[in-house]
């Protein structure tokens, strides 16, 4: 068993998404969309208590963050503490452990941070505390599910076509050879509001053949939510206009935003883009490329 484990959380990109009209039951949005995990990541460390201490968890900016903002929400409803007390009630006995999330993901920018965090905290407990035989990966899957739509894709991370309501994931062959660069806006969109702002828009229809064609590079990429967002924050869609200008490329918006990205030829340009984009536009930018989460640090039991 382990005393201690460090363990990445990989933010995530949609390249492609497609958003079907409300359940009629659940209200909610089935999708279909082409999802990346890449090397932008929080870090977690974990630490085993012994038996009968009282868990106890910490919520703090890396010192690489290019965005922080307030850590403003009650430490019971993070989704990484969820997650931990998700994973007691199903093992059905306490887990002690001191948590340490140092966050580099911008919060409501469209790119999974505290869904990963959720993750990472489901894979890196169940090392911690050897408990592969309670629970099986489809077990992580299902406590995962409970947490968030996207928290069961990045329980794997990598490459993957997800549809339904996060549910349905198949994995894709490697990781596609790209790299990106990341804006923060700092705009405000609200995931309910934006998809207030999807519904009251044309009838939606479910494209998840063009959401496959952009995986095999047949078709660039597109995301449903992405008029949306700007008509609900003006300056996402200012800051975007902005950065077309800038760049001369398009510019695309991951998840219901508040992130913008663009796919450069090249680690290279990928660099000289963020630079430009972070001296000219005065906006933090950042290049990143396709990762899996990694196990950073681990320290036995002695």
């Amino acid at each position: 068993m382990l005393d201690r484990l460090t363990i990445t959380a990989p933010a995530k990109v949609n390249l492609a998404l497609s958003v079907g009209p409300p359940d009629a039951a659940t209200q909610l949005h089935p999708i279909c969309s082409w999802m990346v995990t890449v090397n932008l990541c929080d870090e977690l460390e974990l630490t085993r208590l012994d038996p009968g201490s009282l868990s106890r968890y910490a919520i703090l900016w890396h010192d690489e963050a290019l965005q922080r903002t307030e850590v403003d929400w009650s430490i019971r409803d993070d989704l990484a503490v969820r997650a931990h007390l998700a994973l007691e009630q199903h093992v059905g006995r306490p887990l002690p452990l001191q948590a340490a999330l140092r966050k580099r993901v911008a919060v409501g920018g469209g790119l999974g941070g505290g869904s990963s965090d959720a993750a990472a905290m489901l894979v890196g407990c169940r090392r911690l505390f050897a408990l592969q035989d309670e629970v099986s990966d489809q077990d992580l899957r299902t406590i995962a599910a409970q947490l968030g739509s996207d928290v069961p894709f990045l329980i794997q991370g990598g490459s993957a076509i997800v549809e339904g309501f996060g549910d349905q994931i198949v994995p894709q062959e490697g990781l596609p050879d790209s790299h990106l660069v990341l804006v923060f806006t700092g705009a405000a969109c609200p995931t309910g509001g934006i998809y207030a702002r999807f519904d009251a828009g044309p009838e939606a229809r479910l494209q998840p053949d063009k959401v496959r064609s952009a995986a095999a590079g047949s078709v660039p990429p597109f995301n449903d939510l992405a008029a949306p967002a700007m008509a609900h924050a003006p300056e996402l869609a200012e800051a975007a206009s902005k950065l077309e200008q800038l760049i001369e490329c398009d510019v695309h918006v991951s998840g219901s935003g508040a992130t913008l990205f663009m796919l450069c030829n090249g680690e290279v340009e990928a660099h000289a883009v963020a630079e430009a984009v972070t001296t000219k536009l005065n906006l933090p930018a950042i290049a990143v490329a396709p990762a899996l989460r990694q196990i950073l640090s681990e320290t036995p039991t002695t």
